[in-house]
């Protein structure tokens, strides 16, 4: 069934909004674009090209960043399959004083995707190790300092990230220990020092 191009326009736009203006060529290609009218709008600059297959609209591009739109890019990037992880998510949470360089992504283990500009971590994650954003899912707070901690960030950044999650009360101690029990040993030092620091 052929779609009338306001149509298709509205619907893509439906499904970018709620992605900060990111869509993919499969989206388009879903909301009514044929790869060739995607090839036509990315040539006559009215969709930005983002990465291979896939793309923004212009007039997000204008609007004022929340800081976060990379994130929606990269859950794009990744198929919905990564979440975003480690220090990256104690940044989205506003937790201590992590500022990864590269944005932290966990995927699942048969990932095969790679690019430079972030790191990965493979795990499988449950429902309750995440939270949706708008357009992105992300380590809840507990599973963020964990995976810092297993990972042998600096303890001073995991300190402070401890000390504010739970001062601002979205994490238990108890909460954190078993979040850390779960990723292992170091976790468990990190998490574990991290609240003797509290003391």
């Amino acid at each position: 069934m052929l779609r009338d191009r306001t149509d298709s326009r509205a619907a893509l736009w439906r499904t970018a909004a709620g992605q900060r203006g990111y869509f993919t060529a499969a989206q388009a290609l879903e909301a009514g674009y044929s790869y060739q009218a995607q090839r036509y709008h990315a040539q006559h600059g009215n969709w930005l090209v983002i990465d291979r297959a896939l793309y923004r609209f212009r007039e997000f591009s204008d609007l004022p960043g929340e800081g976060d739109e990379q994130l929606v890019r990269w859950s794009l990037w990744s198929r919905g399959r990564a979440a975003v992880s480690h220090a990256t998510a104690l940044a989205v949470h506003d937790l201590g004083t992590a500022n990864p360089s590269r944005i932290h992504l966990t995927v699942p283990r048969g990932f095969r995707q790679k690019s430079d500009a972030v790191i990965l971590h493979r795990a499988e994650l449950v429902d309750s190790d995440v939270e949706d954003r708008a357009g992105y899912r992300v380590t809840v707070p507990s599973r963020a300092i964990a995976e810092c901690a297993a990972d042998g960030d600096d303890q001073d950044v995991i300190d402070g990230a401890v000390a504010e999650a739970l001062e601002q009360g979205v994490v238990t101690r108890r909460k954190l220990l078993y979040a850390a029990q779960s990723l292992g040993a170091r976790a468990e030092l990190g998490v574990e020092r991290a609240l003797g620091a509290l003391s």
